[in-house]
């Protein structure tokens, strides 16, 4: 079993800045693909961004320029930076990742956490 578990979501004002981490866990040989989403009631989940296990990254156009990702592959976490929040940017965040448990059965898991919510407004 994997557990990913969001934190860093809140109340910020607009042009205000947040970080967002989301720590793996449990039984991992390794991660490929970690992932950022968001979601606002009434859509659907919209894929922030991605970051490989070599920490090459890609962003959604929305967020290119503000949001940064990046990992810590010691601590099977992954990090969302963002910045100049806009109040469009107000969801629930999802962190996720493509998980290998096991060297002897190299199948991919997609594991996802929880969420967090980020309030933007002044």
């Amino acid at each position: 079993q994997v557990q990913l578990v969001e934190s860093g979501g809140g109340l910020v004002q607009p042009g205000g800045s947040l970080r967002l981490s989301c720590a793996a866990s449990g039984s991992i040989f390794s991660i490929n693909v970690m992932g950022w989403y968001r979601q606002t009631p009434g859509k659907q989940r919209e894929l922030i961004g991605s970051i490989t296990s070599s920490s090459s990254t890609n962003y959604a156009d929305s967020v290119k320029g503000r949001f940064t990702i990046s990992r810590d592959n010691g601590k099977n976490t992954v990090y969302l930076q963002m910045s100049s929040l806009k109040p469009e940017d107000t969801a629930v965040y999802y962190c996720n990742a493509d998980v290998i448990r096991d060297w002897g059965s190299p199948r991919v898991y997609r594991y996802w956490g929880q969420g967090t919510q980020v309030t933007v407004s002044s």
